[in-house]
């Protein structure tokens, strides 16, 4: 069957994306895949927990998890830089910092310039939790009880066939709320652009919170790419320097994952 040529992606001048948590139930990665096929940049930072190395007792991996990655590795291959930040989830990925693969980058943090000569710090953000969030067993506890909330979530939304597949259930509306309780108030923020002003930068690029925005409250610019569990955002630079948010488009109707990916052209 012949397949429709795809549109060139919207380029930026630098694209970060955080909290994809690939191999998690709560991923979606049907909307990343068709995030990244519209959104392209020469440099592309992925700000943490882009791999959920936490759930038990299987990661939960699809066609769409495979082709993520490959779109992302042909962008390198296409000349795009890819700047890796280790997050919480993904912090077996630190055996890797400080090397390079070829256009690929594994780093905790990192420092971006944009084209308006501003500085910011890029880091995912875990290291600025309330010290009880930062303790090993209570982290893994809270991930194990989101996979298991998850998974009962999936069964029930076979039973109920006939459900809006955008309409979010009543656990996905509980897990969201418990997200925004555990990022209560703004002390997370005021300490990152404390540390970001540390470093002499002039704001801070982070995910982790599970909390998109974008603001100069505290003095520094304080970005936050959101995620791709619940709120599908990322953030954009343009050429001149600007920062700003970009939602995702609607889900995608399911479909092949490769196919939509890496359309083959049809023979003549």
């Amino acid at each position: 069957m012949d397949m429709c040529p795809l549109p060139p992606p919207r380029r930026h001048r630098s694209l970060f994306l955080s909290d994809l948590h690939l191999g998690s139930r709560g991923c979606r990665a049907e909307r990343i895949l068709a995030f990244l096929r519209e959104h392209t940049a020469p440099d592309i930072y992925l700000v943490g927990d882009i791999l959920d190395l936490w759930h038990p007792p299987f990661p939960h991996w699809t066609a769409s998890h495979d082709a993520i990655l490959a779109l992302l590795l042909r962008r390198v291959q296409e000349g795009a830089r890819l700047h890796y930040l280790t997050g919480n989830h993904d912090a077996a990925m630190r055996v890797y910092l400080g090397q390079h693969f070829q256009r690929i980058t594994v780093a905790e943090e990192i420092l971006h310039e944009a084209a308006d000569g501003r500085r910011y710090l890029v880091i995912h953000g875990d290291v600025c939790d309330p010290r009880l969030l930062r303790f090993h067993m209570m982290t893994r506890l809270g991930s194990r009880l989101d996979w298991m909330l998850r998974h009962l979530d999936e069964r029930l939304k076979r039973m109920r066939r006939t459900a809006d597949p955008d309409r979010r259930s009543l656990i996905e509306a509980l897990l969201k709320g418990v997200d925004a309780a555990m990022a209560f108030g703004t002390a997370y923020e005021q300490r990152l652009v404390a540390r970001a002003r540390r470093a002499g930068c002039d704001g801070v690029i982070c995910g982790h919170f599970h909390k998109a925005a974008l603001h100069e409250a505290h003095g520094l610019v304080y970005a936050n790419c959101g995620d791709w569990v619940d709120s599908f955002t990322a953030l954009a630079e343009d050429d001149a320097g600007r920062l700003s948010l970009i939602e995702a488009s609607a889900a995608p109707e399911p479909a092949d994952a490769f196919a939509r990916a890496f359309p083959i052209p049809a023979e003549a």
